[in-house]
C-alpha cells in the first residue's frame, strides 16, 4: 500500500474500528503527514447485476456511491451517510445469497434508504432511476411523497 499523495510506503495506524464486512483504518503517512482512510473486506464471490435490456455486469457499490452523490449534489447530505447508505444497500443484495440480482431491485433498495434521508436527493435519484416518460410521472411521486408526511 502507498499513499495517495506521496507514494511513500511508510505510514502509520492512527485507529482501527471493525464494523459487520470491514475494518476501518485511519492512516498517517510517516513521509507527508497524509492522513488517509482503508478499508479491509472479507472477499466475496462475484455478484452480477442483471440490467433491463438483460445484459450483465459485475456488481459494483462504487457506481452506486457516485449515483447517490449526484443526487445529493449541492444537498446537506454528509458524505458519511452516503457511503452507510451504499454498505446497507451491498449487505441487503448480498443477503439475498444469489449470484445474480436485478439493477431494479438495488435501485429499490437505495431509493428506500434516500426516502428517509433527503426528499430531494430521492426524487433526482428516481428521476433517473426510473426514466420517467412526461411530467405526470414525476408528479405522481411528489404526490406520494407529500402524501407520506
Amino acid at each position: 500500500m502507498k499513499c495517495p499523495k506521496c507514494q511513500s510506503e511508510n505510514f502509520k495506524v492512527l485507529d482501527t474500528r471493525a464494523s459487520d464486512d470491514a475494518v476501518r483504518r485511519r492512516r498517517e503517512c510517516e513521509g507527508c503527514g497524509f492522513r488517509f482512510t482503508t478499508y479491509e473486506r472479507i472477499e466475496q464471490p462475484t455478484l452480477l447485476v442483471v440490467k433491463k435490456d438483460e445484459t450483465r455486469e459485475v456488481f459494483d457499490r462504487e457506481k452506486i456511491l457516485r449515483g447517490i452523490v449526484r443526487s445529493a449534489q449541492k444537498r446537506p447530505v454528509p458524505v458519511e451517510q452516503i457511503e452507510e447508505i451504499v454498505e446497507r444497500v451491498e449487505q441487503e443484495v448480498r443477503a439475498l445469497g444469489e449470484n445474480e440480482v436485478q439493477s431494479d431491485q438495488i435501485g429499490q433498495y437505495v431509493m428506500d434508504e434516500l426516502s428517509k434521508l433527503d426528499e430531494i436527493t430521492y426524487v433526482r435519484f428516481a428521476s433517473v432511476y426510473r426514466s420517467f416518460k412526461d411530467v405526470s410521472e414525476l408528479e405522481n411521486l411528489l404526490k406520494s411523497i407529500t402524501k407520506a408526511k
